[in-house]
């Protein structure tokens, strides 16, 4: 195969893909190797590829291939999330503009739907990662929804709610009136708003205003007596059932046993006390709404206050409210505070910042509301999933994470388990009339149901089942992927899931912690009582260069696949990863992937010389066998180095280190120092050690950049078909003392050619001028000569006593070296440049003696400032007499 003169990805990166497929190189067995696992965290099946997914299976697939070099039997499980409340509010949403409302439907129909956006959409994702070079087992992909994963599901359910730790249960929920469902604590948002405060006037009521201790009212008009109640969401007060003081705020003891009128609803309310009130806050005076916030809703427990819920589910205003019915809420709350001034009820409006929950996926504010809901017990969970975070036996990186997991164990919630939605699970729970009461059974099909119903009454027949309408959270699903992916649930001593479980390596955002991570960590040891994996590498949020996150609303995230199509596969990879340290957010900028595509040119050049040198049976250069035996040191060097970065999961340092080794150290130097005259051939020696190098560049670069090095490896040697460098394991010994110290002197040897090269460039010394060495006193690097005298083009190296008068010298450590100059230099354009630079020191001079000559700069400059400005003086005295010495020296000339 020939190779082309300049690097296409697009025509490398499509080939190579299809190769790779076609040899089921990224498949997986169970064998006798030992396996690594991974599995990716399922997107959801109706999205695209956006830059987080980019980052976070950029990583996978670089942890993922390195493992297969390493002879591991890598198995990496793609799949998709069914996302319930995604997918069901697009599928409503296409619905609508049918002109069909889900609510038309039944439930079988509405699911057809369903599936059928789902294998319309779904997938998408899937086929874009393989343009990134995603080495998954394509043949393993799997879907939340799908037969295994939905019967695992299913099974836990039932099998929770047998152990007692499922239950069915009035709580204080919240709410998205969007999606209509109920939503967990980890799907609110909690966002800064700009509000305003209300405060209202709740008058007493008449027969109690003859009890007022005048002296201690605050509020009084010709009304009568009230007190005032500060809130943010007045369109709530439908729902008031009572007034709460401190009983040790002295400023409402005249409230005491009072009742109030609630503004414009016009119902009698009682006042109670309450140590919960904070006394500081706006007036004291705390309005009791037990169905519409968690913090009154204990209070109405406690003090058997009404529960009134003036809201439908889809947050319009419910015919208990008495007003506003069926209006918005966000609607009511703009109408009542006019309404509400216009009665002369509104003491006043004020600015107020305060957070607002939003709900995670529609981005509308929630609502806590009383609701009927499943939940799932948390405390056992949260007992046996904290201790192997906190002892490393699942390990995070970065470390701080564990902190922030600890803290949400620590404080656990029972987790609301159900969703009012179609698409999802539907909880195996059905319902029947027990004589008159309702009752219910858990079963995981409708058979079993029916056998349960009628050991607690003989007469149910299958007709008067009725299974629950509601599904489960996405999440309850996906916290058995590590396990179901492998059919653990329902076969938990099958061969595969023995082989692949725990997985390895968990690559995922910080954000889904809570979500995901930590109950993957308790499904794992309750249902195979151990780890789901060994290590969690948290990356961080990608965001633009300014440090805003990406976002298509801000219009400041790119296309995966636009980058993909301008610079290559492996140019975005490797432009996401030069900035992509563990835990740390990336400041994403297009430049890193022009770095990245530039990368590939250079690499794709380097490789076009070195398959165009000419060999012959020659003697190897003396300077071309220290090179070899160099850069194989080199080599050893950096592959240490790189399997301890890898180790602690620094994976862009890990990057850099083998950029740096092929660019700078094999381009620049190594190449530069085997590299044969113009149109001379190269020893085969060198030039078989240079393609063994190469080949362990390639190798050492694949994870990062898998098309181009399987192209070029490909074409070091002849191969055969369905070889690949996927297979290729890099086993390289550590480096030797004795090579350890080559590389050392190798390193002072580049700075003696380095400071050659200033020579000739401070001095306008053409590169093809042959210079030569003086090496003051004793030269310690004499072994290395034939690489100095080539590689900084010198036709001597000395070593004298005292170094010439014409010489230019330069450090080395404490050694001294020197360039005799002699006639090389350009004696007039020396002068020329010598008197440029002593003009201005002379200016320089002249402003800072200006300022020393002010007194009063003198008198009240600081101290510090004065003295620097005396130093300034003095040193350009110095260099100006140093310059003036140089020019008459070159004026001898």
């Amino acid at each position: 195969m020939e190779l082309a003169s300049k690097y296409d990805p697009q025509a490398v990166e499509s080939k190579w893909y299809q190769y790779w497929l076609d040899n089921k190189l990224f498949s997986s067995k169970p064998d006798g190797r030992e396996p690594y696992t991974v599995v990716i965290p399922p997107p959801n099946v109706t999205g695209v590829l956006h830059m987080g997914h980019m980052l976070n299976n950029t990583i996978q697939d670089i942890l993922v291939r390195r493992a297969r070099m390493e002879g591991k039997n890598a198995c990496w499980v793609p799949g998709t999330d069914h996302a319930s409340i995604a997918t069901e509010a697009k599928v409503v949403n296409r619905l609508a503009q049918q002109g069909i409302k889900k609510t038309d439907l039944t439930r079988e129909e509405f699911l057809k739907h369903a599936w059928d956006w789902t294998h319309e959409h779904g997938g998408i994702i899937l086929k874009q990662l393989r343009k990134l070079g995603a080495s998954c087992d394509w043949d393993r992909t799997a879907f939340t929804m799908d037969e295994t994963r939905s019967r695992a599901v299913i099974h836990v359910f039932c099998d929770l709610y047998k152990k007692g730790l499922i239950y069915r249960g009035v709580r204080m929920v919240n709410w998205d009136p969007k999606a209509q469902t109920a939503l967990s604590d980890e799907e609110v948002i909690y966002k800064d708003e700009h509000s305003k405060l209300y405060h209202l006037k709740y008058y007493v009521v008449e027969k109690d205003c003859q009890q007022v201790d005048e002296e201690n009212v605050i509020h009084k008009d010709e009304k009568g007596y009230y007190a005032v109640v500060a809130t943010t969401r007045p369109e709530t007060i439908m729902g008031d059932s009572a007034m709460c003081i401190n009983p040790e705020d002295k400023k409402n003891t005249w409230l005491k046993g009072k009742h109030v009128i609630v503004p414009l609803v016009n119902r009698e309310i009682p006042v109670i006390e309450d140590t919960y009130v904070d006394i500081e806050f706006g007036t004291g005076c705390l309005k009791v709404t037990p169905a519409h916030d968690i913090n009154d809703h204990a209070l109405g427990l406690k003090h058997g206050l009404e529960t009134i819920d003036i809201f439908n589910d889809n947050g319009t205003i419910s015919e208990a409210a008495g007003l506003y019915v069926g209006m918005d809420r966000m609607d009511v709350r703009k109408q009542i505070s006019i309404d509400l001034q216009n009665a002369g009820l509104m003491e006043k409006i004020e600015d107020y910042n305060n957070k607002v929950g939003f709900s995670e996926r529609t981005n509308v504010p929630i609502e806590p509301k009383l609701s009927t809901q499943w939940f799932l017990k948390m405390q056992h969970f949260a007992d046996i999933a904290l201790p192997p975070v906190m002892n490393d036996d699942i390990e995070f990186y970065p470390k701080k994470y564990k902190n922030t997991y600890r803290h949400w164990l620590e404080n656990i919630k029972d987790w609301c388990i159900s969703r009012q939605l179609w698409w999802g699970h539907r909880i195996p729970a059905y319902y029947f009339d027990n004589a008159g009461k309702k009752d219910f059974v858990v079963a995981e099909t409708a058979e079993e149901a029916l056998k349960l119903a009628q050991e607690k009454n003989a007469n149910i027949k299958a007709e008067d089942l009725e299974q629950e309408s509601d599904c489960l959270d996405t999440w309850f699903s996906s916290w058995l992927w590590p396990i179901s992916l492998f059919d653990g649930i329902e076969n938990p001593d099958n061969e595969e899931i023995n082989y692949y479980y725990p997985t390895s390596d968990l690559v995922t955002g910080p954000d889904i912690i809570f979500f995901w991570v930590a109950r993957m960590i308790m499904a794992g040891y309750e249902y195979r009582g151990k780890m789901p994996f060994k290590h969690v590498y948290f990356t961080g949020i990608v965001r633009d260069k300014l440090g805003r996150k990406m976002s298509k609303s801000l219009g400041n995230s790119p296309d995966p696949l636009d980058l993909i199509d301008k610079f290559g596969a492996d140019g975005v990879r490797m432009g996401m990863m030069l900035s992509a340290p563990a835990g740390n957010d990336i400041l994403f900028d297009e430049s890193l992937c022009e770095q990245g595509r530039n990368f590939n040119n250079k690499i794709w050049n380097a490789f076009r010389l070195v398959k165009g040198w000419e060999t012959a049976d020659i003697e190897q250069p003396k300077s071309a066998e220290i090179a070899v035996k160099w850069f194989d040191a080199k080599l050893k060097e950096v592959n240490e180095e790189m399997q301890k970065q890898f180790k602690e999961y620094r994976i862009s340092e890990a990057l850099m280190t083998v950029y740096k080794l092929f660019w700078d150290e094999f381009s620049s130097w190594y190449l530069e120092m085997v590299k044969p005259a113009y149109g001379q051939p190269i020893d085969q020696k060198s030039y078989d050690a240079t393609l063994r190098f190469f080949d362990a560049l390639l190798k050492m670069l694949h994870p990062f950049m898998p098309f181009i090095t399987e192209e070029l490896w490909q074409h070091i040697y002849d191969r055969k078909d369905g070889e690949s460098i996927m297979r290729e394991k890099l086993e390289m010994p550590a480096p030797t003392a004795e090579e350890q110290k080559l590389t050392a002197d190798i390193d002072a040897v580049k700075q003696i050619i380095a400071g050659v090269r200033t020579v000739r460039n401070q001095k306008n010394i053409a590169q093809k001028e042959q210079l030569s060495l003086q090496v003051v006193g004793k030269n310690d690097f004499e072994a290395f000569n034939e690489v100095t005298l080539k590689m900084a083009n010198l036709d001597k190296i000395e070593v004298i006593a005292e170094k010439s008068a014409d010489a230019s010298s330069f450090m080395v450590g404490t050694d001294e070296f020197a360039v005799p100059l002699g006639d090389l230099i350009d004696v007039a354009a020396e002068i020329e440049k010598a008197e440029a630079q002593l003009k201005h020191l002379e200016g320089f001079l002249m402003g800072v003696r200006k300022k020393l000559s002010n007194e009063n700069f003198v008198a009240h400059a600081p101290e510090k400032v004065v003295a620097l400005e005396r130093k300034k003086e003095s040193d350009s005295v110095e260099k100006i007499a140093a310059l003036k010495a140089t020019i008459e020296e070159l004026k001898k000339k």
